[in-house]
C-alpha cells in the first residue's frame, strides 16, 4: 500500500524537492494532498501533474482563481481554517510540514491530533510552541520525523546509542554569505547579499536567516525539545562545505556524524520513507574528488542573533514564540526596506528584552505572544 502524502507548502523549496521525491517513488508514495500560501498557479499547476484530490490556498483573495485552475474533482479549500480541515478531507497516513512561520502550526497541530506522523520542516512550530506539541505526540501516538538536514542528521546518528548515553549534539552551519564579513559590512548589507547564500537553495525567509545565524538559533531552540536536551548540550559549528550535516558525541567519546551532499531531497526522502531507506534521486557524495573538510566556532559578535537563540533557549517558557515572532517580524521589514539589515538581530532582541517570560504557557498564550512579538517589533521601528 503507498504512503497518502500531504505537503503543506508544495510551491516552496522544500515542497517541490518533496515533490521530486514522490515523482521518483511514486510506487511508494501518493500525493494526497498540497496547501499554499499564495502561489495558486503553481498549487493548480502541481494538483493537475500529482493528481491531489484536495488542496488548500491560505490567502482567501486567490480562491476562485485557484478553484478555476484546479482539476475537476479537487476539493479546494482557503484560509487558515482550510490548512486545518485539509488534514482530516486528504486522508492522509503521512504530513510533510514545510510551511515557513507560524502558519505552519495548526494544521500540524491537526495531524498529531488525528495521530498521523509529521514530517517536520517547520521549525517555527517547535520553536513556538515545543511544550505544547511533543505531549501531544506521545498522547496520540503520532510520530514526529525531522527534515530540517541538521535534525535529520542528530535523528539518525541518535540510532548508535541510548539517549541516556548522549554528551551532547553538534549542529553544522554553513555560515552563511557573511562568514568572512566585518561585523560593519554585515550591518550594511543589502537584501540581494543576504539572498546569496553559498551552499543552499532556499526560500527567501530562510536563507536571509541562514545569513544573520538566526536559522541557527532557532535550530537550537528546536533541539531541545526534539531531542529532550538542555541547550548547553548543544553547540554549533560553522562548516562551510556542508557535507557534515551534524553529529552526536556519546559519553565513551565517539561521535557519529550523517554525511551527505547538501541536497535537501535526501533529509525529506528519509522523512517522508522512514524506517525505510529507497534509491531515490539525491544526488550522490563522489569520494573519489579530492576534498577537504572544514570546521570553525560561530562568531557570536559578528552574529547576535544566535546568541539570542541561546538565550531564549535557556530562559525556555514562552521566549522561544517571543524570539520566533519578533525575528519573523524584522526580516519581513527588512525585504520591505524599511530596516537596514544589522537591525533585524536588534530589534529581535529589544523585544526579547521586554517581554516577560510565561514558564509554562498554554497554546493561547503562545500565539497571543507571537502577536505581542510582532506589533512590539513595529512600534520599536517607529520609535
Amino acid at each position: 500500500m503507498r504512503k497518502r502524502v500531504l505537503i503543506l507548502g508544495s510551491t516552496g523549496s522544500i515542497g517541490r524537492a518533496a515533490l521530486e521525491v514522490a515523482d521518483a517513488l511514486r510506487d511508494e508514495i501518493e500525493i494526497c494532498g498540497l496547501a499554499a500560501c499564495t502561489s495558486w498557479r503553481e498549487l493548480a499547476e502541481q494538483a493537475r501533474r500529482c493528481g491531489a484530490g484536495a488542496v488548500a490556498l491560505a490567502d482567501p483573495s486567490h480562491y476562485e482563481d485557484c478553484r478555476s485552475e484546479c482539476p475537476s474533482g479537487t476539493d479546494v479549500l482557503c484560509g487558515a481554517e482550510g490548512l486545518v480541515e485539509l488534514i482530516a478531507r486528504s486522508e492522509a497516513t503521512f504530513v510533510l510540514s514545510a510551511i515557513v512561520g507560524a502558519a505552519g502550526l495548526p494544521p500540524t497541530l491537526e495531524a498529531i491530533r488525528r495521530g498521523v506522523d509529521v514530517g517536520l520542516a517547520n521549525k517555527e512550530s517547535l520553536v513556538l510552541a515545543g511544550s505544547i506539541i511533543m505531549p501531544l505526540l506521545r498522547e496520540f501516538g503520532s510520530r514526529l520525523i525531522p527534515v530540517d538536514s541538521e535534525h535529520s542528521a542528530i535523528f539518525q546518528a541518535l540510532h548508535s546509542g541510548r539517549s541516556t548515553d548522549v554528551r551532547r549534539v553538534v549542529l553544522t552551519a554553513s555560515g552563511g554569505p557573511f562568514r568572512k564579513w566585518t561585523a560593519e559590512r554585515i550591518a550594511q548589507a543589502s537584501l540581494d547579499d543576504a539572498l546569496r547564500h553559498p551552499t543552499w537553495k532556499m526560500g527567501a525567509k530562510i536563507t536571509i536567516d541562514s545569513a544573520t545565524m538566526a536559522n541557527k538559533a532557532l535550530e537550537v531552540i528546536e533541539a531541545t525539545h526534539l531531542f529532550d536536551l538542555e541547550s548547553d548540550r548543544i553547540d554549533v559549528l560553522v562548516h562551510p562545505e556542508s557535507i557534515v550535516h551534524s553529529m552526536v558525541e556519546f559519553n565513551d567519546g565517539a561521535i557519529v556524524a550523517q554525511l551527505g551532499t547538501p541536497d535537501m531531497r535526501i533529509p525529506i526522502q528519509y522523512a517522508m520513507t522512514y524506517p525505510r531507506r529507497a534509491a531515490g534521486p539525491g544526488e550522490r557524495m563522489d569520494w573519489r574528488a579530492a576534498r577537504s573538510l572544514h570546521f570553525e566556532p560561530p562568531d557570536f559578535e559578528r552574529f547576535p542573533a544566535l546568541r539570542l537563540g541561546y538565550e531564549a533557549a535557556r530562559s525556555g517558557g514562552s521566549s522561544g514564540a517571543v524570539f520566533n515572532a519578533a525575528n519573523e517580524a524584522a526580516v519581513e521589514r527588512f525585504r520591505a526596506g524599511e530596516i537596514r539589515f544589522g537591525e533585524i538581530a536588534r530589534l529581535t532582541e529589544r523585544v526579547l528584552a521586554d517581554h516577560r517570560v510565561i514558564e509554562q504557557p498554554t497554546l493561547e498564550q503562545l500565539m497571543e505572544c507571537d502577536r505581542w512579538a510582532r506589533d512590539e517589533v513595529l512600534v520599536c521601528i517607529q520609535r
